[in-house]
């Protein structure tokens, strides 16, 4: 992927237009404060993007999908900056999948 930002674009454009947030509780949409367990949710993919410099802009864009059949994205930190709420709900998340293929890199160039 070239960006954070042409990644998410193009997971919008795929239909996932809500945002996470990984709480005390499990992983929250910002759109309609649903609150969702590690089983109700499947990663069906992910991107991680490294900064060329600074450990700081280590950063992996979650593509979610829930069992109601929200669609959305979670972004986080990795490394020494990843945020432990994130780190601890997807740990428990058991359908994790990651598409990485030539066509999928074709249509970001």
């Amino acid at each position: 992927m070239k960006s954070l930002t042409l990644c998410l674009n193009k997971l919008l454009s795929e239909g996932f237009e809500e945002d996470f947030k990984a709480t005390d509780e499990g992983l929250q949409s910002l759109k309609t404060n649903k609150t969702y367990t590690p089983e109700q949710i499947q990663v069906v993919n992910f991107y991680r993007f490294e900064g060329a410099s600074d450990p700081a802009d280590n950063s992996i864009l979650y593509a979610v999908e829930t069992t109601d059949g929200a669609k959305g994205t979670l972004v986080d930190a990795f490394g020494p900056y990843a945020d432990e709420k994130v780190d601890k709900f997807m740990k428990d998340v058991e359908e994790i999948y990651k598409k990485n293929t030539a066509t999928e890199k074709a249509e970001l160039l």
